[in-house]
């Protein structure tokens, strides 16, 4: 059977109720757009805008927030419409299933299990990290890591992920509120932040906003280092200008990982056609507008050179620089408690996915069997957990950050492409939200998530490759032949040529 073949809308509706396989409707429009602020607001705000500014953007790093906004919210425009349209769990891959076919939906959903594993292994084992320096501001020596069996296991890793995996079995609307403390916690720590450092602002460090490019120190010395697009072209890798401007923007764009995530609970919403829109869309303004009062504050308080000068800079670096040391302290918390939700929301996007694949069958369906009394998918969700827990405490994470980045860019792009397909394929079917300005704008959008794709490393581009290779061997080994569409389309298949035998018999017998 065909690898192209499609799930109709219908019987992915139809699956939403079947019983012992479906999610239980909880979530609201709150819920959403909590959902949707806790997963992006977390290391990202306090570390990653000071790299870009230093190394990519200077001050210009607010227009490279702004960018990779847009970006992300022409993306999440997409993801309302498919959503909107189709409430089930599965998010970009259900939304490829459903229009470009079962291979694409295996690759897309396959590359989102890697986008959200490797988030979540790679926030949890910082958590850990993050949680001895927090202990370390009270003069309590707790190490990150202990000793087991020869190896430095860390342990943090292993608590915050037990933690939220327990939380989610046991229910996400409970799950959602235990979100909502830590998410209101820690935007109140970031308006703290702006505001305290709008007192320290220069205007003079503004100038200039789009610093004069130059060339990368070292720029040409390591292939797997450089971007694709510097590979391709042999173009040398510069900093500042307008091409670190963009490079800023690909890198910033990690901040905004996560607003796809949201969709993938979709059939755990109520009313979820108006709802999921509205949830999404308000996550990501509220996100977008703390993004660059911290980018303007950080910029403003120092040199973007002094940002440079330092490898491992923050904003904590902008507050040290300015005699406001006590400030990095408060940050340290913020930092801690920003990340503790984004692991929970990653778990639960990485068990959606897991569940919707395996119950069409991609995956064994038994990780697809939901409690009949909370309605979540429980063995999917230990699995997942342990999963994370044990890349997380057990190995350097740090390589794996900018497969996160590729796995989400590379959803992005196949959804928006998705969109027109569906529009032409199925006109009829009900919209509570359609993509203005429609195939522009989910064209454009597919375009600039393939340019920030683009700027992302040689080296980060070729172990994409090698996991896609393992996907696509799982797929022709186990999924395809295991397929519930696959299975189906044999019996009708099977069912019309014996018909079709039965009549020609009946023919022949009838002529003699």
């Amino acid at each position: 059977m065909s690898v192209w073949r499609t799930k109709s809308i219908e019987a992915s509706m139809a699956d939403s109720l079947e019983k012992g396989h479906s999610l239980k409707r909880t979530l609201g429009t709150w819920d959403l757009m909590i959902m949707g602020v806790a997963v992006a607001v977390g290391a990202g705000i306090f570390s990653v805008g000071a790299k870009a500014a230093g190394s990519y953007a200077g001050p210009s790093v607010t227009l490279a927030f702004l960018l990779a906004a847009i970006t992300c919210a022409l993306a999440i425009m997409c993801y309302a419409e498919f959503a909107s349209a189709v409430p089930v769990a599965g998010s970009a891959y259900t939304f490829t299933y459903a229009t470009l076919g079962e291979l694409l939906a295996w690759i897309i959903g396959w590359d989102l299990i890697l986008e959200m594993l490797t988030a979540a292994a790679v926030i949890a084992k910082y958590w850990g990290i993050y949680l001895s320096e927090v202990f370390a501001l009270w003069n309590w020596d707790v190490p990150a890591t202990i000793p087991v069996f020869g190896l430095q296991v860390s342990w943090g890793a292993f608590v915050i992920v037990a933690v939220f995996t327990t939380l989610l079995v046991l229910g996400t609307k409970l799950s959602a509120r235990v979100a909502s403390i830590f998410t209101i916690l820690k935007v109140a720590i970031v308006l703290f932040v702006i505001v305290v450092g709008a007192f320290f602002i220069n205007p003079k460090n503004y100038t200039p906003f789009i610093p004069e490019a130059v060339p990368s120190t070292g720029g040409d010395g390591d292939v797997w280092m450089q971007s694709l697009f510097s590979f391709m072209t042999g173009a040398q890798p510069a900093q500042y200008g307008l091409f670190g401007l963009l490079a800023g923007a690909s890198l910033v764009f990690f901040a905004f990982i996560g607003f796809d995530v949201v969709a993938t609970s979709a059939e755990e919403v109520k009313n979820p056609q108006k709802t999921l829109p509205r949830g999404i869309f308000a996550g990501l303004a509220i996100v977008t507008v703390l993004y660059l009062g911290v980018s303007l504050v950080l910029t403003g308080m120092v040199p973007y050179t002094v940002l440079a000068d330092d490898p491992n800079a923050s904003l904590a670096t902008a507050f040290i620089s300015v005699g406001a040391g006590w400030a990095a302290q408060v940050i340290s918390v913020g930092i801690l408690v920003g990340l503790t939700t984004v692991i929970m929301v990653l778990l639960l996007g990485l068990s959606r996915v897991l569940f919707a694949m395996s119950r069409d069958g991609l995956l064994p369906r038994g990780l697809s069997v939901t409690s009949s009394k909370r309605g979540t998918p429980a063995r999917v969700q230990i699995i997942s957990g342990a999963a994370v827990a044990l890349i997380a405490g057990f190995t350097d994470v740090g390589v794996l950050e900018e497969m996160i980045n590729i796995g989400t860019l590379s959803a992005f792009v196949l959804v928006s492409i998705a969109v027109v397909v569906l529009r032409k394929k199925r006109p009829d079917l009900p919209r509570a939200f359609k993509v203005p300005f429609s195939p522009f704008l989910p064209i454009l959008s597919a375009a600039l998530c393939f340019w920030l794709m683009l700027n992302l490393t040689t080296l980060t581009w070729v172990r994409f490759a090698v996991w896609l290779a393992i996907g696509i061997a799982v797929y022709f080994l186990y999924g395809r032949r295991h397929s519930v569409v696959g299975i189906e389309a044999k019996r009708v298949f099977d069912d019309t040529l014996r018909d079709e035998l039965i009549a020609e018999e009946k023919a022949a017998l009838g002529k003699q």
